[in-house]
């Protein structure tokens, strides 16, 4: 499991990143899409940790609201 933060990209497609794996990041034209496309994104990733031999870090961060 991997936390995503998914939000509206100023050329009106959606972006999703993973934010505990640096530049696990990808895109869709609807929130569904980018959804599925960084779950695809998570995978390979990982599969390319697991490739060379790196390790794969778990959850590293906290999320909050902050009022400004």
């Amino acid at each position: 499991m991997r936390q995503v933060v998914v939000c509206s990209g100023e050329d009106g497609y959606w972006v999703a990143e993973c934010p505990s794996l640096p530049g696990c990041i990808s895109q869709g034209k609807t929130k569904q899409e980018a959804v599925a496309n960084i779950k695809e994104a998570i995978e390979g990733y990982i599969v390319s940790l697991e490739e060379d031999g790196l390790p794969i870090h778990g959850e590293c961060f906290e999320t909050f609201m902050v009022a400004v």
